[in-house]
């Protein structure tokens, strides 16, 4: 039997109605959010189908982390340090700025404590090591992306600001969140340190049985001291990634997600291969890229292995370094020199 904790979570019970932009824009009719493209979502015979013919390949029970070093405790001026604490997580550390994205630190991604998802291996920063965490970004509603026990723990523990998009402010408001700010796609906030603009992306949301699309999905631009990082979220591969560019010149750094992929009939609208993942790369311009949404949750039928090794082949293909996009080991913690490098573009851009 449900308890009443978990019944709630999956009917949204007590959540004010949402507040919704008047009138029809490209992505909402008022009521709900859609994709310029494609159906944001999938039907329940798709579901039904994927179901009875899921076929998925090997993934391991527990995987043990390796020791990595500490965060770091000064990041230079024109650099951003990386620590990837595992499937979407990340901490962005800036000069002066800390950003958490999507933090995920329970056991497992769904409305219920024993069945769903379950990680394969624990974070890669322990909540404790957490430095002063200033920025959390929440994507979207999904459970392996907005995890309100983890949001909870960061509200007590550091009280940050927490960026989200269109009619996700209800439910962080309700389990307790004291500063949530709510964003439609190219919206921006500005912070002390920073300038961040909520993104298009190419997905869907429902947390609960009859609320989905009512609220809205995205990626985030940070731009800071002359450098620029952007997190996509979860995504299918659309024209939103040359978009961006256009309109906020070309990325630093981007996180861009590589897994979740199969079927391809069935994830493809939502979530981008590893191959598509590089695609973005190059139509964001971006110097450095980093593979996030992997290795920890089993959501499809890939393997374990096969975003990585798929993202190698990927490479060769589009002609792309290995530096240039690149995957960390959970819990590690790299440095990208940013700034000294876009100065001159972004000068002959103004």
């Amino acid at each position: 039997m449900l308890s009443r904790g978990e019944t709630s979570e999956l009917i949204w019970s007590g959540v004010p109605p949402l507040e919704l932009p008047q009138g029809r824009s490209d992505h909402s009719d008022g009521r709900r959010f859609f994709n310029p493209e494609v159906r944001a979502g999938r039907g329940w015979l798709d579901v039904l189908r994927v179901a009875l013919t899921a076929r998925p390949r090997p993934w391991p029970r527990h995987v043990e982390n390796t020791a990595q070093a500490a965060p770091l405790a000064l990041v230079p001026a024109g650099t951003a340090a990386l620590t990837f604490i595992n499937h979407i997580s990340f901490l962005i550390q800036l000069p002066g700025l800390n950003i958490l994205t999507d933090p995920v630190y329970s056991q497992r991604v769904s409305p219920l404590r024993c069945v769903g998802p379950r990680r394969v291996r624990a974070p890669g920063l322990p909540f404790a090591a957490l430095p002063r965490i200033d920025v959390v970004l929440v994507s979207h509603d999904h459970y392996d992306h907005l995890d309100v026990a983890t949001l909870r723990r960061l509200e007590a523990a550091h009280r940050p600001q927490f960026l989200t998009g269109l009619g996700n402010g209800a439910l962080l408001r309700r389990i307790g969140l004291g500063r949530v700010h709510e964003s439609d796609w190219w919206q921006h906030v500005d912070l002390p340190q920073a300038r961040i603009t909520f993104t298009p992306a190419q997905h869907w949301s429902g947390r609960g049985l009859f609320r989905c699309n009512r609220s809205l999905w995205g990626g985030f631009h940070v731009h800071s001291a002359g450098s620029t990082v952007y997190f996509a979220g979860d995504t299918g591969y659309c024209r939103h990634f040359r978009d961006l560019h256009r309109r906020l010149g070309p990325v630093d750094l981007a996180l861009l997600p590589i897994g979740a992929y199969a079927p391809r009939w069935y994830e493809s609208p939502n979530h981008m291969d590893p191959d598509e993942a590089v695609r973005a790369h190059r139509d964001l311009g971006a110097r450095f890229s980093v593979a996030t949404h992997f290795g920890c949750f089993r959501l499809s039928e890939e393997g374990f292995d096969e975003p990585l090794r798929e993202l190698a082949a990927a490479r060769l293909v589009h002609g792309v370094a290995p530096s240039a996009f690149t995957a960390l080991e959970t819990g590690e913690t790299r440095s990208f020199e940013l700034a000294s490098q876009r100065q001159g573009t972004r000068a002959a851009a103004a």
